[in-house]
């Protein structure tokens, strides 16, 4: 993921909050998973959780009821 640095200066919380949402909802779902994608590999390298790990974890569970 292309790593982009933005900074705007707000008058409010509730302005940032606004515009904070509304960069969000203005993204494609492909830039959403990578943001995602990008996120879970910052927390998994701060945590040192897999350091050899790539992509989502897959898990399933069986449940009886």
């Amino acid at each position: 993921m292309k790593e982009r640095i933005w900074i705007r200066k707000f008058n409010s919380f509730k302005e940032a909050e606004e515009k904070e949402l509304e960069y969000h909802l203005n993204m494609t779902p492909e830039e959403r998973l990578e943001t995602v994608e990008y996120l879970r590999e910052i927390f998994y390298k701060l945590k040192c959780y897999g350091k050899d790990r790539e992509g989502l974890r897959r898990v399933f569970k069986i449940i009886k009821t």
